[in-house]
């Protein structure tokens, strides 16, 4: 992040009162976040708590029931998903979602497309502009995917990648569309602690590679706690808590929220415990 202080940088995304109304039930009640240019922010909280719903929003698939979003100090509630896409603003989902029969390098090249730089005619006449501009975007995607460490596999069809693989690939592909914001929808999902460990040094590289702002959802705690410089927690749609991965651990509503009431009171006995043992020492 840059030398600046928060008053005076603008927030790569700001999201005020933002709440979603699914007939009479409130999926997401007055949620606040702000995220500055280079942080990496973890979103966490019970499965059912709206976390996702925040993102459809922000992504342009659901249309708010009330709030606000700014991007980059632009209000984009109300735009199409392509047209926020375009803004710089890039996901990936709880479940992959590659197109599936596909090459892993025509996945990439997909989404290099919107950047693509010739018209329909160019397409339709196979103009010599539109083969120079192929060229350029195959070559792009293939670098990219060697970064990635997907090169070797550029010709093979996506659904056959192994699981990690494809989690890579679904990532460079939002990469691909260049945004500025990348939102990380539960990327550790169905990953074994090898995978994990690749994934989360994937996201510190990207971040810096790419000078990205990144806002992560997951329920691996090992991701959160491990990478996140900050994190909101939410539960029924609201914001319970906010703070550091260290505040955040030991906040008794979190520990409710996630395992129960009774969990509360170990995390206290426990607490005690320790303190008893240190002034025995």
């Amino acid at each position: 992040m840059d030398d600046l202080t928060t008053s005076e940088r603008i927030p790569r995304i700001e999201v005020r009162e933002l709440t979603k109304m699914f007939g009479g039930l409130k999926a997401v009640s007055a949620f606040d976040e702000t995220i500055y240019p280079g942080e990496l922010v973890g979103l966490i909280g019970p499965n059912g708590a709206g976390k996702t719903t925040v993102f459809n929003m922000v992504t342009g698939l659901y249309t708010p029931t009330a709030g606000h979003i700014g991007f980059d100090g632009i209000s984009i509630e109300g735009l199409a998903p392509h047209e926020i896409t375009q803004l710089g603003i890039a996901r990936t989902f709880q479940n992959v979602r590659l197109f599936p029969n596909l090459t892993v390098l025509d996945n990439v090249r997909i989404a290099y497309h919107p950047h693509a730089g010739y018209g329909m005619s160019d397409a339709i006449r196979r103009s010599a502009r539109f083969g120079a501009k192929e060229k350029e975007l195959s070559e792009r995607a293939q670098d990219f995917l060697a970064v990635f460490g997907l090169d070797q596999r550029q010709d093979e069809i996506a659904k056959n990648l192994p699981y990690g693989e494809q989690r890579r690939l679904e990532i460079a592909r939002a990469l691909a569309a260049e945004p500025t914001l990348l939102l990380l929808d539960e990327p550790a999902a169905g990953m074994n602690p090898k995978e994990i460990v690749v994934l989360m040094d994937l996201i510190h590289f990207i971040r810096e590679e790419f000078k990205l702002t990144i806002w992560l959802i997951e329920h691996q705690m090992r991701v959160v706690m491990g990478i996140c410089e900050r994190i909101t927690v939410v539960d029924f749609g609201e914001v319970i808590a906010r703070g550091t991965p260290k505040e955040i651990q030991s906040d008794a509503k979190v520990i409710e929220a996630y395992l129960g009431l009774g969990a509360v009171a170990v995390a206290q006995q426990l607490s005690e415990k320790r303190s008893y043992v240190a002034r025995s020492q």
